[in-house]
């Protein structure tokens, strides 16, 4: 059963820098495979996420050197969920591909040879160790880390196959609830939730001031 863990990293100014070239080269990644896809379509070629990946890994160097600057999983697994999204497309189950938007999408992955975990610490090739915030909540084989921005925050969600199963709660029982004035609730058997009365409270305390 794979299981993710969001956790909130704490990077110093150097990685956060990296992070956001990082998830600039992802997102250039996508956007370049989503136009040439367009393109290889159009002329009647049936490009898919692979192909792409191999096309891009064959010009990067002379034509996208700065990719070169971050992890090569960046603009690589980039080109995953491209794929995905154009199979999604064409069985109906999803409109056409957008462009991803600075902002919005600042995210990149990881395979698990490109990273290791540590109690509260991520080890990235070329970067070091990143602190977390808290250790990873699951035990089992690491599949990949895909490091995210959100407003002004860098969380790392890491995809762990495991063999823990999710707590099981026992079945509760449903019950109706009527809302009212007297009482806050009642509810269908029989049992009801006496409100605050807050009001009446603070308005006996003012007569008594």
């Amino acid at each position: 059963m794979h299981r993710s863990h969001k956790i909130a990293l704490d990077p110093n100014h150097q990685q956060a820098t990296y992070f956001a070239k990082a998830s600039g080269v992802a997102r250039f990644a996508y956007n370049w495979g989503l136009a040439e896809w367009k393109r290889q379509y159009e002329a009647g070629e049936k490009p898919t996420q692979a192909s792409l990946r191999r096309q891009l890994n064959a010009i990067k160097r002379e034509q996208f050197p700065w990719m070169l600057e971050v992890t090569k999983n960046a603009p690589q697994m980039a080109l995953i969920p491209l794929g995905d999204a154009f199979g999604l497309f064409f069985r109906g189950g999803a409109k056409y591909p957008a462009l991803k938007k600075k902002g919005i999408y600042d995210r990149f992955t990881l395979t698990n040879d490109q990273f290791s975990v540590s109690d509260k610490r991520i080890r990235i090739p070329n970067l070091g160790w990143v602190r977390m915030r808290e250790v990873l909540r699951f035990s089992g084989k690491i599949i990949s880390a895909t490091i995210s921005r959100k407003a002004d925050k860098w969380f790392v969600s890491i995809t762990v196959d495991t063999e823990e199963m999710p707590p099981m709660y026992e079945n509760q029982a449903m019950v109706g609830v009527d809302l009212g004035v007297h009482r806050l609730a009642t509810l269908s058997d029989g049992t009801f939730v006496t409100g605050a009365k807050s009001h009446g409270i603070l308005l006996n305390r003012l007569r008594r001031l």
